[in-house]
């Protein structure tokens, strides 16, 4: 049976961080329009800020459907899986947003995840949740499978780009700055990173 929670903490919040894949899914308003729902990767990429409140590194792709149906109406759900231990599917339903790099907040949000070098990846905006509802389920009949490791392709391909050439090979993408259903995507041109505020800590 499913089970509710206040807050992402304790055990819950464990889980979480420990994961390496998650999954995001989003939709526009309009009855007819495209449902998104993206793996997520990376390790250090993603970070839970408060009991309350999650956010994870946007990089480069091929899309940018997630930035444009929070732009839109903000809604998103969150999922993690247990693919070993014991069995747990966890659900963050809330309201996200888009912080772009132009964003006065970005720089210290930055901080939150000091494992893992943005630049390399092309990093696009940070996704900040705030969670208004948090469940899990049992999982039953999610498989084991056994992470290895995190792929390199996707730094090794970005770690060429700097700001400039960033910003045109987004340019060039027929979905990043609208999506899918004609909805405003990533704003262009690219402003450039902000560095890295000093760690509050």
């Amino acid at each position: 049976m499913g089970k509710t929670y206040e807050r992402i903490d304790g055990r819950l919040r464990t889980f979480i961080e420990e994961q390496p894949l998650f999954f995001t899914a989003t939709a526009p308003l309009s009855g007819d329009g495209t449902v998104n729902l993206s793996p997520k990767g990376l390790k250090g990429s993603f970070a839970v800020l408060d009991e309350l409140t999650v956010a994870y590194l946007d990089f480069a792709g091929s899309n940018a459907e997630t930035i444009a149906h929070l732009r839109e109406n903000g809604r998103i759900t969150l999922m993690w899986c247990a693919f070993q231990g014991p069995p747990n599917i966890v659900r963050v339903h809330g309201r996200g947003e888009p912080v772009f790099r132009d964003d006065p907040r970005f720089a210290e949000l930055l901080t939150r995840f000091p494992d893992i070098d943005p630049d390399a990846h092309g990093l696009r905006a940070i996704i900040v949740v705030t969670a208004e509802l948090v469940r899990d389920t049992c999982g039953y009949a999610v498989p084991f499978m056994t992470y290895d490791e995190d792929r390199d392709l996707h730094g090794r391909r970005f770690a060429r780009e700097d700001d400039a050439s960033l910003s045109e090979y987004f340019t060039k993408k027929e979905h990043v700055a609208t999506s899918l259903d004609g909805l405003p995507g990533l704003p262009l041109p690219l402003p450039p990173t902000p560095a890295r505020a000093p760690d509050p800590a």
